[in-house]
């Protein structure tokens, strides 16, 4: 019997270019074997509702759009009782995290990567009744990657993203929070927290290759307190950049439960994607989740128990 793959795209991420790359996509896809059955989203959260919905005669599904639709579909995975391998062609604007994948940004490249048959497991947060894939972010520069329209992100890709955050530190407020991670408990006054598991988040923060593994269980948690002075801010920029988690006003933990306590005022962004503020809020590693086609030479993952 022949194999079956889903291929769900959004035309609208980045600069539509799945439009003119969908046909010799979709004949890498047939060549090495499968029966394609393409849908198009039509409206936000509609990869979703696509993916929740398949059957199990479906062997792979692969997404292609930005960092909000592969949220979409993984989701609909979360909300899927079968089992499918999930592949990912990136066709956004920053596309980060499958960056720290080796995941080609050349579209038909990515489809025979996809085609190599490498699956790794990979974790996925559950945050409150939401999932995200590689961040859930709040604070300075995490509202610029929703604030920024479409059509600026198009033209100036990750330009947008920065000159929205530059406008954000202007009114920078400290953020009175009392995290709890696998039981350690900081409290105190911070300008920006991500609970991610990524190489790198927003293009700002980078993380060694050796200490982040997408699929042993853990969470990395960075926080940042709120600063005395702009000299402080500076320092723990200065730091972040250069990998220096254990700086003075930077809280660095990894773990696989996070709670966070009295965040009703918090703005939280979920793979770039707006969240409503809730005061008390847990995040929770679902390890090995799900199965991703990577590339040969893509980031590996470790399991640890």
């Amino acid at each position: 019997m022949q194999k079956k793959l889903y291929f769900i795209a959004n035309p609208c991420s980045g600069t539509g270019r799945i439009k003119t790359q969908l046909y010799p996509i979709v004949q890498v896809f047939a060549d090495g074997g499968y029966d394609v059955t393409v849908h198009f989203t039509s409206d936000r959260g509609d990869a979703t509702v696509q993916t929740a919905a398949l059957d199990d005669s479906y062997d792979t599904i692969v997404c292609c759009g930005g960092d909000g639709t592969l949220n979409e579909v993984i989701t609909g995975l979360m909300q899927n009782k079968n089992t499918y391998r999930l592949g990912y062609i990136p066709a956004g604007t920053l596309n980060e995290w499958s960056g720290g994948l080796k995941i080609s940004r050349n579209m038909k490249k990515a489809a025979e990567d996809i085609l190599q048959n490498n699956l790794v497991p990979l974790d996925i947060g559950k945050f409150g009744d939401h999932y995200f894939s590689y961040t859930a972010s709040f604070g300075a520069f995490t509202e610029a990657s929703y604030s920024a329209p479409q059509n600026v992100k198009n033209m100036l890709g990750k330009v947008a993203y920065f000159f929205e955050g530059i406008k954000t530190l202007n009114n920078i407020r400290p953020i009175p929070l009392t995290v709890c991670c696998d039981g350690k408990e900081v409290s105190g006054e911070f300008i920006f927290g991500t609970v991610s598991n990524s190489l790198s988040v927003g293009g700002v923060v980078h993380y060694n290759e050796a200490l982040v593994e997408l699929g042993d269980g853990l969470f990395e948690v960075l926080l940042i307190r709120y600063p005395k002075s702009l000299a402080e801010l500076n320092n723990a920029v200065t730091a972040i950049l250069s990998k220096n988690f254990t700086h003075e006003g930077i809280e660095f933990m990894q773990a696989k439960n996070i709670v966070f306590k009295n965040a009703g005022e918090v703005d939280w962004t979920l793979d770039g994607e707006h969240i409503t503020p809730q005061d008390t809020i847990e995040v929770t590693n679902l390890h090995s989740a799900v199965n991703f086609l990577i590339p040969l030479n893509g980031k590996k993952t470790a399991v640890k128990g």
